[in-house]
């Protein structure tokens, strides 16, 4: 019976594209495919595997057209066009980089395509146009400037005839910004400025009634002393937003002020870092703001990408609203319209004294804790998910330094303490409830994440997501039981060894007989690490659910892509 439903389901699939970074213009993620189900994910398995000789954070977010996919690679910016069933190749572009910074991951996580070009952006500060049926350039633009600390890393976005682009390097000391340009020809159209004159704002002293535990009276007798800081602040926007053509608006995050750790230099709120902002897409006026984190010190931005969806208001009213899961472990809900909170979610990780520590005290969730990878999102289930940690860190601030150029402005530094608890939660968008909570890895004595920003994806009644340790998983997203797991780099499958095509047996004969024969050593095992949000897209009446990966072989780095489906 499934060998029949299984042949069936490939015959009705129409073929679907992955067409921008979050799936749609709403940024959700969320596939409405159905061949793979509850059902059969079981029986998933591994049908290419694309091999660059790239280095780098492989957290490129894959782009389906037709019958193309489009990745991009960590360390060099290549953009990368393969045969969507296959995995073979049909052209690379590598641009020359000019010398650049980069405070966090050599990483690129995508392109934008609209009609026959593609927009990338690179890590010294450039935004370019190609050819996407060839890889030729079309034009280039430089955002920002790369010795000043300036660098991209999101993937672009298109609406219209306009392509948009935000800004890297919050941590140097940049000003954070959000850009639109002229697709066929680069031309900037607007601007807008993270950070502005009377960013003090009305120093906050509370957010959704917990205390931040500021000095305010001292914070306004050192404002005149520093009424420049704005331009240093950060506030880079650095993950791709979610737009809605109906309203013409925009909804990005914006990251930390800076410095990071110590905020004696920038009395007040320093608006608008870490905030979702809603800006007109034709023009870049700003519509709204709601800053999550006024005066930040505990490095708590905006990072994971908003998605747009309608939920419950205090009236029993469905209204558009935005989301954003944030480092601080809450999933913010707003109104679309005006941008008044809905409701904060409950916590998704353990929070410890949230906004009091200070000095040398533990702070939980800690800078590389809560939410960072995008989110995704179920309309018939209202539910969103979203992969969080759990990892207490001690907060030290330290000396506030001259800034310069080039530098990590950070003003201390933090440590990690004890654990670090890798999570999937789904999270009720119209009570805020938790509606489950998956542990995947982690615990006390094993190796800390340097982040969780691999995401997930919803696809029909199943949620996939990427853990930072190598392993793949697939969830029923009903009640969070796991369905299906793939080692990245061991080759485990979900049905054993068995489950091997015929090619891969062979090769790994043909390597045993190798070591063997020449008394070679093994080598490191083979091990990867899953920082990109997977996509699921159709072909030909086959659906395949795709994911990029950094492996380690044999002490080599590769950037790799991967691509998954039912057996034929």
């Amino acid at each position: 019976m499934t060998i029949v439903l299984l042949w069936f389901a490939l015959l009705v699939t129409p073929d679907a594209a992955w067409p921008t970074y979050g799936f749609a213009l709403d940024n959700t993620r969320h596939a409405p495919l159905a061949q793979i189900d509850v059902r059969n994910v079981s029986h998933l398995q591994r049908v290419w595997e694309f091999q660059s000789t790239a280095t780098g954070a492989m957290e490129s977010s894959p782009i389906v057209v037709g019958d193309t996919m489009y990745v991009t690679t960590g360390e060099h910016d290549s953009v990368v066009a393969l045969d969507a069933s296959t995995g073979a190749r049909r052209w690379q572009y590598t641009p020359e980089l000019a010398p650049f910074a980069i405070c966090c991951a050599k990483a690129n996580r995508g392109v934008a395509i609209l009609d026959s070009s593609l927009f990338v952006a690179t890590l010294d500060g450039r935004l370019i146009s190609l050819d996407r049926r060839t890889g030729a350039v079309r034009w280039q633009a430089h955002v920002g400037d790369a010795r000043d600390g300036f660098s991209e890393t999101m993937a672009p976005l298109v609406w219209r005839d306009m392509v948009y682009i935000g800004s890297a390097g919050g941590d140097f000391g940049i000003r954070g910004s959000f850009s639109a340009y002229r697709a066929d020809d680069g031309r900037l159209l607007w601007r807008w400025w993270a950070t502005n004159p009377g960013w003090e704002g009305a120093f906050t002293a509370s957010v959704h009634g917990i205390s931040l535990h500021r000095d305010l009276a001292r914070e306004k007798a050192d404002a005149p002393r520093y009424r420049d800081a704005w331009r240093h602040g950060g506030g880079a926007v650095w993950m791709t937003p979610a737009l809605d053509p109906q309203r013409a608006t925009i909804y990005l995050s914006t990251g930390n002020p800076a410095p990071d750790y110590d905020a004696a230099t920038r009395p007040g709120d320093n608006l608008y870092t870490n905030s979702i902002v809603a800006l007109d897409a034709l023009h870049g006026t700003m519509r709204w703001y709601y800053q999550q984190t006024p005066h930040d010190v505990w490095d708590y931005d905006a990072a994971s990408p908003p998605f747009l969806f309608d939920a419950v208001d205090a009236r029993g009213r469905r209204v558009p609203a935005v989301g954003e899961a944030g480092k601080t472990g809450w999933l913010y809900v707003l109104d679309r319209q005006t941008g008044a909170p809905l409701r904060i979610s409950d916590n998704m990780v353990p929070q410890r004294d949230m906004y009091g520590a200070r000095g040398n005290a533990v702070m939980q969730p800690g800078t590389q804790g809560g939410a960072i990878g995008p989110a995704s999102y179920d309309p018939r289930l209202h539910r969103a998910f979203i992969v969080a940690i759990d990892r207490p860190d001690e907060h030290i601030p330290g000396p506030i330094e001259q800034r310069a150029p080039n530098v990590l402005w950070l003003a201390g530094h933090t440590n990690a303490l004890t654990h670090t608890l890798n999570y999937i939660c789904a999270v009720d968008v119209d009570s805020g409830k938790v509606v489950w909570r998956r542990h995947l890895s982690g615990g006390p004595g094993e190796r800390f994440n340097l982040g969780f920003v691999g995401g997930s994806l919803s696809a029909g009644d199943l949620v996939f997501v990427p853990e930072p340790n190598g392993v793949f998983f697939a969830l029923d997203s009903r009640t969070g039981d796991v369905l299906w797991r793939y080692e990245v780099g061991n080759g485990e499958r979900a049905g054993g060894p068995n489950d091997l095509t015929f090619s891969e047996r062979v090769r790994e004969f043909f390597r045993t007989i190798y070591i063997k024969l020449f008394d070679l050593p093994e080598g490191p095992p083979e091990h990867a690490r899953l920082d990109a949000p997977p996509v699921r897209y159709a072909l030909n009446g086959r659906e395949y659910i795709a994911l990029c990966a950094d492996v380690f072989s044999g002490g080599v780095e590769r950037n790799v892509v991967i691509a998954f489906a039912l057996p034929r």
